[in-house]
């Protein structure tokens, strides 16, 4: 159902059938791995203005797989790991078909 480069693959697909007797599918929640990456592109230090996709198309190659870099370095949310200037993130290995 998901591409292998995104990172809802591998997610259970669940089914809910609600009280008007409609089927509803839905991808299960997604957590954060735990721990830090198994290795290492690189690691980067957050210029002011720079965005996360910019940063991830420089070492991944794919502005999409921002979420990588989002996981290695345990954030929810991917504005976060650039609202720090000076702010070092780890740039894991691309898991997937990259």
């Amino acid at each position: 159902m998901f591409s292998v480069t995104s990172r809802y693959r591998g997610i259970d697909i669940a089914h809910l059938t609600l009280p008007d007797g409609r089927d509803t599918v839905y991808v299960r929640r997604r957590f954060l791995p735990v721990g830090p990456p198994a290795a290492v592109v690189a690691e980067h230090t957050v210029a002011q203005g720079e965005r996360l996709d910019n940063i991830t198309a420089r070492y991944l190659g794919d502005p999409e797989q921002f979420w990588q870099v989002c996981d290695a370095n345990g954030a929810m949310r991917p504005g976060e790991l650039t609202s720090l200037t000076g702010r070092r993130l780890v740039v894991p290995v691309p898991q997937g078909g990259l």
